[in-house]
């Protein structure tokens, strides 16, 4: 398959900058894949001339097109579902008066601690409930009730919102 004319004709159209599907194409019977396997073991791998020459892009700057919002900036209505209701808990919480020592960072989470987020992560003051846990659990008892749901109680309160919402649109 690899004869020293057809190696020699691989390094001759590898040096002119063909990719390795024109090599392939050019010596016959090989595949893309055999000769870039073929280039790596003879150590070829640093090309001459790239196959295409790369084209300049002109910078212009890009513009938003009014009326569509900016997706990487834009919060869906699940994620303000999702915010809302972690900041209800943080509220919760901050109601029940949690003692500050009892607020933990994620430096300071042990496997006795309940690691139930509160507030925004991207926000200053985010922390974690860091009451005790009982053993095996993430939780303090109070969040492990509001992780641990029966079934039909989340369907329940998913369908409520969902008729809230179509409600309030």
């Amino acid at each position: 398959m690899w004869t020293d004319e057809r190696v020699e004709l691989l390094k001759k159209l590898w040096g002119e900058g063909l990719s390795a599907s024109q090599v392939a194409k050019q010596l016959g019977g090989v595949t893309r894949n055999a000769v870039i396997g073929k280039v790596h073991r003879l150590g070829l791998s640093g090309r001459a001339t790239p196959s295409r020459p790369a084209r300049a892009r002109p910078q212009t700057p890009r513009t938003l097109v009014r009326g569509r919002p900016d997706p990487l900036t834009t919060e869906t209505a699940s994620e303000k579902r999702v915010r809302d209701a972690s900041a209800e808990t943080a509220d919760a919480d901050e109601e029940r008066g949690l003692e500050p020592a009892e607020r933990t960072t994620v430096l300071t989470l042990t496997e006795h601690t309940c690691k139930w987020p509160i507030g925004d992560p991207g926000r200053p003051g985010f922390h974690f409930c860091g009451r005790g846990a009982d053993q095996n659990a993430p939780y303090c008892v109070e969040h492990a009730r509001l992780a641990y749901q029966p079934v039909q109680a989340r369907r329940n309160r998913e369908r409520d919102r969902m008729r809230k919402d179509r409600l309030v649109s």
